[in-house]
Formats: structure tokens, C-alpha cells, sequence
């Protein structure tokens, strides 16, 4: 009779792994900010195209705006819509979503400061009768988190939600000052307790603003208004600079500061 022969065969693990020298610890995993996706990027490109307040954008112009070919623009687009971040007109032209209202919704709830900020803002156009806005810093930008718009017919508008420079403006030189700006604007910033600019972000608009904390000393952000020059020239603004600064003493009181 044949006798059967058995052997064991070791499992074998078919998971395709890189191939490490013997004693040589495994690289560390980059940063998150320094993982990238590039598809991922381009999408996020043409949301971006609409930073700047534009409402309606046809394909051409988003795609030159993102930087991208129009076929790519198109198939990024298709994705963006189906998650409603974007929304396609019947006469061709996009325009944002529901999806960034509810996530900016979020956003700000996150911050938890809308039941002071807001009764602030409005405590602020009241008194100088343009345009109040709240201010955070997000990475190499500001974002406009509240503001009340003011009552008088020419106005400067801005949407909540607005992404802007951090190099001018008095709302950025405030929050420069309070992180970690070390120009001479900065300086005067931190040593006056607000900053003022007249006509840096755009040639017709001045502003002011003052920073605004929270518990601990944390800074939060700045509180200011913004108007046209023709009504906020340099002696208007100071005029009003401590009525900033007031409003700014007064919300970081009742943030706990």
C-alpha cells in the first residue's frame, strides 16, 4: 500500500508589504497638513473660486478661476453637486450649495460665541453707524464669523463666512498682533489695544478694530467696523477707535475674560 506523506506548508501572509532593513525603525507618517490629496485639492479649488463674494460663475470662469482644464473642472463640478456643495443653474452658470450654509452653521456654532458677539455687533453699528463684524484667523487667513450690516444705504458688504488677507486690513492686524505678527503695525496694535486702516484692503474702505478675549486671557479674535473712506477718514476712525475698544473690553467681560 502507498503511504501518503503530509507536510505542513506555513501560512503565508500575501498582504504586500515595503520591504525594511533589519534594526531601521519604520519612517513616521507625515503631518496631516502635509498629506495631500490632489483630486481632493482641485475640488476644493473651484469652492474656492467663489471666496470672493461672486455669486454665479459659468464653467469657463471656474475653472480659470480654480486653475484648472474645463473637462476637469466639469467632472470635479458633477462630484461637488452630488454632495451638494454645488448647484447648477439651468442656464449653465454654478453657484454654492446648501452643503457649505449648513457646515459654515456648524462652524460658527462651534465657536459657541453668538449669543454675545451678535448683540455686540449690533450694540456697535448703532453707535457708529457702519458695518460690524467679528474676525478669526484660519491658518494665513481671516474669516468674517458675524457681522450686522450697517443701516446706511452706501455700506460696505461683506458675508459671513468671507475669507480675506491677514496682511491688511484692521481686523488682520489685530489678529497678527494677538497670535504671532512681529511687524511695527503689530507693535502699535498690541501697545494701543486696536489697529486702524484706511484704504489697505480696498482704496474706498477704512476700518477698525480691537481684539476680543475669552477665559484664561485666550484670545478669541476682533471686533471692529468697517465703512467707506468718504465717511470714515482717519479722524472719524480715530473718533471712533474707542468705541471699539470699548465694545471689545465690555464682550471679553462676558466671555469670561
Amino acid at each position: 500500500m502507498d503511504r501518503i506523506i503530509t507536510v505542513d506548508i506555513p501560512e503565508v501572509n500575501t498582504e504586500t508589504r515595503p520591504a525594511r532593513r533589519r534594526g531601521r525603525p519604520a519612517s513616521p507618517a507625515p503631518p496631516a497638513a502635509e498629506q495631500r490629496v490632489e483630486a481632493v485639492e482641485r475640488a476644493l479649488a473651484l469652492l474656492e473660486a467663489f471666496a470672493d463674494g461672486t455669486k454665479m460663475l459659468m464653467l469657463a470662469e471656474l475653472s480659470a478661476r480654480a486653475g484648472l482644464y474645463p473637462s476637469t473642472a466639469l467632472r470635479l463640478a458633477g462630484s461637488l453637486i452630488r454632495f451638494g456643495y454645488l448647484v447648477r443653474g439651468s442656464d449653465g452658470t454654478y453657484r454654492l450649495g446648501p452643503t457649505p450654509f449648513r457646515l459654515g452653521g456648524l462652524y460658527r456654532a462651534g465657536f459657541n460665541l453668538a449669543d454675545q458677539v451678535r448683540p455686540a455687533l449690533t450694540r456697535l453699528v448703532e453707535r457708529t453707524g457702519e458695518t460690524g463684524g467679528f474676525y478669526v484667523r484660519e491658518g494665513q487667513r481671516r474669516i468674517c464669523l458675524f457681522r450686522e450690516p450697517s443701516p446706511r444705504p452706501i455700506r460696505l458688504h461683506i458675508e459671513e463666512g468671507a475669507a480675506m488677507p491677514l496682511d491688511r486690513g484692521a481686523s488682520a492686524h489685530v489678529l497678527m498682533a494677538f497670535t504671532d505678527g512681529t511687524l511695527a503695525v503689530h507693535d502699535a496694535a498690541r501697545e494701543v489695544g486696536h489697529a486702524v486702516s484706511i484704504g489697505e484692503r480696498d482704496p474706498e474702505i477704512a476700518a477698525v478694530a480691537a481684539p476680543v478675549f475669552g477665559r484664561d486671557g485666550h484670545f478669541l479674535g476682533a471686533i471692529g467696523v468697517s465703512g467707506p473712506v468718504v465717511r470714515l477718514g482717519a479722524v472719524e476712525a480715530e473718533t471712533i477707535a474707542p468705541l471699539v475698544v470699548a465694545e471689545a473690553r465690555l464682550l471679553s467681560r462676558l466671555l469670561g475674560a
